[in-house]
């Protein structure tokens, strides 16, 4: 039971780090002068993102209420 428990809080840490690092990533992307279309795509990126670390933090606290 808590080897399950470790695996899944290393499983939702590991998604918060990789959605942060995607958002990061096309954060900077979008710094770039890079035109309009690629703007647009890099937007909707951006905000899947954004959705995406919001929902793996929220599945860690889940997971493990003390994790901020």
């Amino acid at each position: 039971m808590y080897d399950h428990l470790e695996l899944e809080l290393a499983r939702a840490r590991q998604r918060v780090k990789r959605a942060e690092l995607f958002l990061t990533r096309a954060n900077a992307m979008l710094d770039e002068e890079r035109g309009v279309g690629i703007s647009l795509a890099l937007c909707c990126r951006i905000r899947s993102e954004q959705k995406r670390v919001t929902e793996a933090r929220s599945r860690l606290r889940q997971i493990d209420p003390t994790t901020h």
